[in-house]
């Protein structure tokens, strides 16, 4: 299950987000746009995802993780095909947005509420391994599609993306995915359960505070505005990092070489991340960490981006994203369970989705007016900085979980 958890994380992050960087210049020869307007595609996707976060954290809470991933990764593939026929600014930002609700559904959500699921003591260790998935992406990935793109151009890579789309996920739906251990004849944390008299293992216990109580409580809206600055700035560079270091005049292999090599260190970044948040009581220090690390990062790239200074700023974000794609998981079922996780998190996506959409569009603006990115890296410092004063605030704060069980 956590295996296949991995690679399907790793493909799904490998075409969306660790690749949108790869189209931006493409794009903007084939049609002429200017480097926001692209960004802003992504955004809008973003726009509309954040909207159906609530709708696809439901869905997985009622009917569980794997219809989710089946009919996202169906739906993913559809509209992969449609973004290949693209021939105006108005289809770039609807077929994105459609796309976009189907990704998450197909991957994002579903695994993270399905990884929670089935670890209790070792989700730390567990959703770490299933991060790496997210780094695998970047490693595997990125190289495969900028060959793609290369090759059969950014239209050719969406029909590539759509046909592997259904080729890994649905089999992985079909076949391994089952929505609660029970289902597999085992219990949390991988341990057999005991038959009871009808021959049935006995449920898995899953405790949580439902999601309309959790928005109820300031510790929520300080965690989401929190994960929200948090990302504003990870996105951000997500997709403006090939664009820029292609603006300090490395070639396009050259920078997705890099994003890929980075990914690749960030595995062992996030598997030794993951024993060190099993056992953290407390993890909204770790995500003050983190912020403050990322803050530093950006600092030292924007005084310094020649090859002295992206190879020190690579070492501070590999210890910085270390536990990015953890974060939202470990900080929400620890604040407030597992039970109603998916529409919890579902809902701190929207407020997630109103930093995604800016930080790319914004750091397009900042370079399409200014011709560097040095103002976009300043904003970022900022917004790490301001994450982290928010962790700091909720580390103060009760959390509702502590209420139903002792602290976790």
């Amino acid at each position: 299950m956590l295996a296949a958890s991995v690679v399907a994380m790793a493909f799904g992050s490998g075409v969306s987000f660790w690749s949108f960087g790869l189209y931006v210049e493409p794009l903007e020869s084939d049609f002429g746009w200017s480097r926001a307007q692209v960004s802003f595609g992504f955004s809008s996707a973003l726009l509309v995802a954040g909207i159906a976060g609530p709708f696809v954290g439901w869905w997985i809470d009622r009917r569980g993780p794997r219809s989710a991933i089946l009919l996202g990764a169906t739906m993913t593939t559809l509209t992969c095909f449609l973004l290949a026929t693209t021939s105006s600014l108005w289809q770039w930002y609807v077929y994105q947005a459609i796309n976009a609700v189907f990704r998450q559904m197909m991957f994002f959500i579903p695994f993270q509420a399905l990884i929670s699921r089935w670890f209790d003591r070792k989700r730390g260790v567990a959703l770490s391994v299933l991060a790496t998935g997210f780094s695998l992406g970047g490693f595997v990935v990125v190289p495969i599609m900028s060959l793609v793109i290369e090759v059969w151009d950014w239209d050719g890579s969406f029909i590539f993306a759509g046909i592997a789309t259904a080729v890994i996920f649905l089999p992985i739906g079909l076949l391994v995915v089952k929505n609660r251990p029970e289902d597999a004849g085992t219990w949390v944390d991988g341990i057999a359960g005991e038959a009871d008299e009808s021959g049935t293992s006995p449920p898995s216990k899953v405790t949580g505070i439902p999601a309309r109580v959790a928005l109820r409580t300031p510790i929520f809206w300080v965690l989401a505005a929190g994960l929200g600055l948090f990302f504003f700035g990870l996105f951000g560079w997500l997709v403006h990092q090939v664009p820029f270091y292609e603006s300090e005049g490395f070639s396009r292999r050259a920078a997705s070489f890099i994003v890929s090599g980075a990914a690749g260190a960030g595995i062992i970044s996030r598997l030794a991340f993951g024993f060190v948040a099993d056992k953290v009581k407390r993890f909204e220090y770790v995500a003050m960490t983190l912020g403050a690390v990322l803050a530093a990062a950006m600092t030292i790239l924007f005084f310094n981006s020649g090859p002295v200074g992206i190879g020190v700023f690579l070492a501070f974000w590999l210890v910085g994203t270390g536990g990015g794609p953890m974060l939202e998981a470990l900080l929400l079922t620890r604040a407030f369970g597992v039970a109603y996780f998916a529409t919890i998190l579902g809902a701190v996506v929207v407020v997630e989705t109103i930093g995604q959409i800016l930080s790319p569009t914004l750091a397009g603006y900042i370079f399409d007016r200014t011709g560097s990115y040095d103002a976009a890296l300043l904003m970022y410092v900022g917004t790490f900085l301001a994450s982290m004063l928010l962790f700091l605030i909720a580390s103060r704060m009760r959390r509702p979980v502590d209420d139903l069980h002792p602290a976790i």
